[in-house]
């Protein structure tokens, strides 16, 4: 379980490279925290329940505020500037 944690890891770096080059320096810093918490968590070996626990909480977090931005915080558009 902690490779898989290594996957996403790489995953969520190569979104933070991305987003960086792409100017986006906000979220680029989001996703490289992302990487670092990710690669961390991988290196300490824990249970393979305690890792799905803490995904679990990784998820929800994510669809909370996921769904707080996009109810109160985003401005639909279509297309225009």
């Amino acid at each position: 379980m902690d490779r898989m944690y290594r996957v996403m890891a790489f995953w969520t770096g190569i979104f933070a490279v991305l987003f960086f080059v792409g100017d986006m320096f906000n979220i680029a810093l989001l996703f490289f925290a992302q990487t670092g918490a990710l690669l961390a968590l991988s290196y300490l070996n824990l249970s393979e329940r305690t890792y799905i626990y803490i995904f679990g909480a990784y998820l929800t977090i994510f669809f909370i505020g996921f769904t707080y931005y996009s109810t109160f915080l985003l401005v639909p558009s279509f297309g225009g500037h």
